[in-house]
């Protein structure tokens, strides 16, 4: 008896239904350098011009399992902001502009009108950020991810002109360091938030007053992409250092852009952490230290710069929406210290 691909499990009439639901969402995101269209073996797009010695700095990275609560909730409309934000967060802390974004989606059993919805948050985010999405994979593998299931990840590609590249090189003791908010837990640590929430559709819709929301609400609010408001700051402050604070929080991340010999001291008081944290380390009963090495505790980005700038970078970054404050400085020595 035949066997046909489609009596496998996979039937590629879904994905071009999926490709054809996709295309408006794509398209959306196209800057003046996109050469072609969807549907290509591969994305061109222009290098801009205006740099002495352009570098490419590319980054990768996936949204975790913050995606069983995209399953549990049945919403798919944000994940893919998230999906990019991990990305080019990472990749503007070198001072590069996103140029594009490539994203990969792999289910069981192909949805097109759930992948169109996953791809349209992901078309989001590469407006927020200015990155043209010129292409992608979707995989339809059956047996391989549960019903109703699938797991989505991103890369993006960023340029910088050699001598602007932000590397902390010129970090030195007695900088200061500025927090700049997060939108919440963002999309690191949900292996923890899983197990202190669970995964009961009916518990996670619930109101909390703790939360001043549903609980499934404040653990699916998308990543904040700072893109924008980084690359505007850079043009008017002598930015020495950008950390994106993901997994590992403060103590891992902070550390990777100071030189040896350089450490910090963060004042946990300087700002108000949203009540999710505080909520999450009294049910998990962890210390200080474990939670600012789990989560971002409502800081998404640190910048550090030279003390006479701090006034002009806060004042910066508030003309952009954003909110911030002085998180701390640099010493003397090595890692975090938690005051």
């Amino acid at each position: 008896m035949a066997i046909s691909y489609k009596d496998s499990g996979v039937d590629v009439e879904r994905g071009y239904q999926a490709v054809k639901l996709m295309r408006e969402h794509v398209k959306s995101t196209y800057t003046d350098g996109v050469l072609g269209d969807i549907g290509s073996f591969g994305g061109f797009l222009k290098l801009p011009g205006g740099m002495e010695e352009p570098v490419l700095v590319a980054g990768t990275d996936g949204v975790g399992t913050k995606l069983k609560y995209a399953f549990v909730a049945d919403k798919h409309d944000t994940i893919g902001i998230d999906a990019v934000a991990m990305c080019v967060n990472d990749i503007v802390c070198q001072g590069a502009k996103p140029l594009f974004f490539l994203d990969y989606f792999a289910t069981g059993k192909l949805s097109p009108e759930t992948v169109a919805t996953v791809v349209s948050g992901v078309a989001e985010g590469c407006r927020q950020s200015g990155a043209a999405l010129i292409g992608g994979e979707t995989a339809e593998m059956p047996g391989f991810y549960s019903d109703g299931e699938y797991d989505i990840a991103g890369f993006a590609v960023g340029v910088v002109d050699l001598k602007k590249v932000i590397n902390g090189k010129n970090i030195k003791a007695g900088d200061v360091l500025i927090g700049i908010k997060s939108s919440g837990v963002h999309s690191n640590g949900y292996s923890l938030v899983r197990k202190l929430w669970g995964e009961n559709k009916e518990e996670l819709e619930k109101y909390d007053e703790r939360l001043g929301g549903r609980v499934i609400d404040v653990l699916l609010t998308p990543t904040k992409i700072y893109v924008k408001s980084i690359l505007a700051l850079i043009e008017k402050v002598s930015v020495k250092g950008i950390a994106h604070i993901t997994g590992g929080g403060f103590i891992e991340n902070i550390p990777r852009i100071f030189p040896e010999g350089i450490g910090c001291e963060i004042n946990t008081k300087s700002y108000e952490v949203p009540a999710l944290f505080n909520v999450m380390q009294q049910m998990a009963e962890i210390s200080d230290e474990q939670i600012y090495n789990t989560f971002n505790m409502g800081i998404g980005m640190v910048v550090c710069v030279d003390e006479k700038d701090v006034e002009a970078t806060i004042a910066q970054l508030e003309s952009t929406g954003e909110s911030c404050c002085v998180l701390g400085k640099t010493v003397n020595g090595s890692g975090v210290k938690l005051l």
